[in-house]
Formats: structure tokens, C-alpha cells, sequence
């Protein structure tokens, strides 16, 4: 049962495994050494189980042994499910896909410290072909939660069913061991650049295209004035160069004035959450056109930046002296719109939820909370991600808790969920079993030994 209870918390993770393959592939240039499975239209890779066993290792630090056949299964799993949510016509919007990609590039972008980081672990040239790969992988996974939520969109648990879960795990000796996790809640005030900044930026910006439309090279002057990091490089964005379609992974401003545009039309300046552009339609070719744009981010001054720091730090004071609470200061003053309704609660991207592993936090930020008790609330401290505002936050830690074996007072909410996703796994493997005999499926010879406990090989 703890077996079954390993797996079933990294299937509900595998696909955060599956992009990290992806990307790890790319990284280190691997020559994929054979195909595994096809399950529809879909492949599983010998890398895919080779991933998901490290990651197994890595998260039960060695503790539990689960065959690769027993890995495979479960990947397969998740193909069959993508491959139905093709065929049952599921649709995602690029809206949705993209706020996931945005939240995953900041996920990154917190972990490694900047984009630039990123690019490198993960093997990418520039931003716009890591956007391109993170827009397929969580195309996929928003489909499949789909496909998920459609088949088991009716299934519920009584306090009796979790009760009897509770038990049956105890009595077994199978009880679940809970990390030791942190709740935290938070008070963003972002820093804007003065009225006479960015007036400065958008004349500046004029001037260019006054320039280039009376001679001067766009290119040349993309190479002067840009803060496009990949204005100086070799790839996509030298010399403010793009070529991109209305799908393509750039920001709705960005795409919005390039398709508004003739060929050889300049842009009036524009803002967006990177800075100010002006941008040229150098030719349009069918559903493409390439671009060249010049970004100029205004300035901040030392002055304004000590200013929010302490206007942020009279917050904090006001709400360790009673005068407000945390949660109103959230709703007074904070400027995060994702936060902002929800008390300050962070969401962790990789669960979507409120929890996060202090064993698997970011370092920097598990130094700013990890001496703190609950209650208790952080500094201000400066933050910023490119392509969004700079700021300074507070965080709140609402919640800390120990690392410690289940306990049905305690922990009662975990339970239940657990519950209730070993009866929608349940509803799933009965699905799966209909839907095996009707989907294409081709098992690699390595693979055709093991004991499924599906019939993957419809004998």
C-alpha cells in the first residue's frame, strides 16, 4: 500500500517530471536511445522511465524500490489519457496555456535567480524557444487534468470513506510520512518609475523611429539602445529580430501591434510588462511575419526604491501593532492581483496549492522564513521578475509544520484528499480498462515481459 501511495503522488506529479525530461534532453543534447511504448499518437521514451525513477530516487531518498515496469504503467497512464482528450475534442485556450507557462517561467526564474540562468541549465538559446517548449508540455498537461476532471468529475467521499482509508492504512502500518511543510501569505508593493522616467523612455523611443524612418538601420540601433538581452546574440532576437504568429509565445502587447502593422510600419511606442517598445514589420509571409523591435525598460531610482521600502515597512508595523490585520493590509495595499483576493495566500506552481516543502523550497527565500515561527512576518525584502514589475514583499508565515507520520486530527484535509483521489484512481483504472481495447497500443519487445496490471498488451 505505501508502494501504491509512492506512485500515485508522482503520477499526480509526472508530468512536472516529464517536462523536466524535455528539457533535461535538450540540455545535454541526449540521443534518445529507443521508444518504449506507443500509446495512440503518443510515445513513451526509455529516458521517460529512466526520469521518473530518478525522481523517485530523489523523493524517497532511496527508500522504496518500484520496478521499471511498474514506472512504465503508469506513464502509459497518462498517454492514454492524452491521447482521449484528443479524441473526446477536450480544448484548452492559449489564455490558459499561457498564464501556466508565465507561472512556470517565474517558478524558474525564482529558483535559478534570473532568465538568464535558465537558458543556460536548460540548454535554450533564448526565451522565446523556452516558451515555445513549455507551451506544448503544459498544452498536454492541461489536457490531460481535463480528460481527468471529465471522468471523474462526479466522484465524492463521505467522512466515513476517509475514516475507514485512515484505518485500513494504520492498520497495515502504511501510514503516509508528511514533510515538513510552510504555508505562506504575502504583501507585494511594486515600485513604478516616475511620470518624467518614462516620458524620457517614450521620447527617446520617438526619436529612434524618427531616425530609422529618415535612413538609420533598425538593426544598428536595436544593438544600441536595446535591453532585449538577446539583441547582441545569434539566434532569435539578434538585432531585435523575431519571427512570429499569432500562436507564437510572446506577450498579447507584443502580438497585438505586430499583427496591427503593414509591412515596413513602424510602431508608435507601447508598453508592456518588460518596458516600452517600438517595433518594425520588416515582411509578413503568410501566417508568419518577422519583427524587429527595440525594448528601453525606464529607470528607478535609489530614491524611489528606499520610498516603497519603508512605505511597506510602515505596513508592517501598523500590523504588528494591531492596528490592522494582515489580511486587510492584503487587501489595502497589496498589489499582487493573484494574491490579492486570496488573504496573501501564495500558490505553489508545482501543486497548486497553499503548501510548500521547506526541503524542496528556494534558497533564498527558505533563508528569509526558515528561522521564522508562524505567525511571524519577514522583512521587507526587494524582488523582481523579468518581464514583471520590481517591488518589494512581506511574507507572512500563516502555517509550519513538522515532518510527521499521518494523523487523522491533524491532518485530516490531506487525508480526505487522499481519499478521494484513491476512488477517482479507481474510476480511472475501470475507464482505462474499456478504453485499452479500442486505442493503439505497440509495446517494445523489452517490455512485453512484464505483468501489467492492465492488459496494455491485449493478450
Amino acid at each position: 500500500m505505501k508502494k501504491k501511495f509512492i506512485l500515485f503522488g508522482l503520477l499526480l506529479c509526472y508530468l512536472g517530471i516529464n517536462a523536466q525530461e524535455k528539457l533535461d534532453n535538450k540540455a545535454k543534447k541526449i540521443k534518445v536511445d529507443g521508444v518504449a511504448v506507443v500509446v495512440g499518437k503518443n510515445i513513451v521514451l526509455d529516458s521517460d522511465i529512466d526520469k521518473f525513477k530518478k525522481e523517485l530516487k530523489q523523493r524517497t531518498e532511496g527508500k522504496v524500490d518500484i520496478s521499471d515496469c511498474e514506472i512504465l504503467e503508469e506513464i502509459m497512464m497518462q498517454k492514454l489519457l492524452a491521447h482521449h482528450a484528443v479524441v473526446d475534442s477536450m480544448v484548452v485556450a492559449d489564455t490558459e496555456v499561457n498564464s501556466e507557462v508565465e507561472r512556470t517561467i517565474s517558478y524558474f526564474t525564482q529558483q535559478l535567480g534570473s532568465m538568464d540562468k535558465v537558458l543556460e541549465l536548460y540548454g535554450f538559446n533564448n526565451e522565446a524557444d523556452l516558451r515555445s517548449e513549455l507551451y506544448k508540455i503544459q498544452k498536454e498537461q492541461m489536457l490531460i487534468r481535463k480528460e481527468r476532471a471529465s471522468i471523474t468529475e462526479k466522484i465524492d467521499v463521505t467522512p466515513e470513506e476517509v475514516r475507514t482509508y485512515y484505518k485500513n492504512l494504520k492498520e497495515s502500518n502504511n501510514l503516509p510520512e508528511f514533510g515538513a511543510e510552510i504555508e505562506l501569505a504575502q504583501i507585494v508593493r511594486t515600485v513604478k518609475p516616475s511620470k518624467e522616467e518614462v516620458k524620457r523612455v517614450v521620447d527617446k523611443l520617438n526619436e529612434i523611429r524618427k531616425d530609422v524612418e529618415n535612413g538609420f538601420s533598425f538593426r544598428l540601433k536595436a544593438i544600441i539602445n536595446s535591453d532585449d538581452p538577446a539583441v547582441s546574440g545569434e539566434g532569435p532576437g539578434s538585432g531585435g529580430l523575431y519571427t512570429i504568429t499569432r500562436q507564437s509565445n510572446f506577450i498579447k502587447e507584443f502580438k497585438d501591434v505586430a499583427f496591427s502593422l503593414d509591412e515596413g510600419e513602424i510602431s508608435e511606442p507601447f508598453e508592456s510588462g518588460f518596458g516600452w517598445h517600438i517595433l518594425k514589420v520588416e515582411k509578413i509571409k503568410g501566417q508568419e511575419r518577422d519583427v524587429r523591435h527595440i525594448l528601453i525598460q525606464p529607470k528607478i531610482s535609489p530614491e524611489e526604491l528606499a520610498a516603497a521600502k519603508k512605505e511597506l515597512a510602515d505596513i508592517r508595523q501598523q500590523i504588528l501593532d494591531g492596528k490592522i490585520t494582515f489580511e486587510e493590509a492584503v487587501l489595502k495595499y497589496s498589489d499582487d492581483k493573484e494574491t490579492k483576493n486570496n488573504k496573501g495566500l501564495i500558490l505553489n506552481p508545482q501543486t497548486n496549492d497553499t503548501h510548500f516543502s521547506l526541503t524542496r523550497m528556494d534558497p533564498t527565500l527558505y533563508g528569509r522564513i526558515s528561522n521564522l515561527k508562524q505567525g511571524e512576518i519577514t522583512a521587507p525584502f526587494y524582488d523582481e521578475v523579468r518581464g514583471g514589475p520590481k517591488m518589494f514583499k512581506i511574507l507572512l508565515v500563516k502555517s509550519k509544520t513538522d515532518a510527521h507520520t499521518a494523523d487523522f486530527q491533524k491532518d485530516y484535509e490531506k487525508i480526505q484528499q487522499l481519499t478521494l483521489e484513491k476512488k477517482k484512481e479507481e474510476t480511472i483504472d475501470k475507464w482505462a480498462k474499456e478504453k485499452i481495447v479500442d486505442t493503439y497500443i505497440k509495446i517494445n519487445k523489452d517490455f512485453k515481459k512484464c505483468n501489467f496490471k492492465h492488459n496494455w498488451k491485449k493478450e
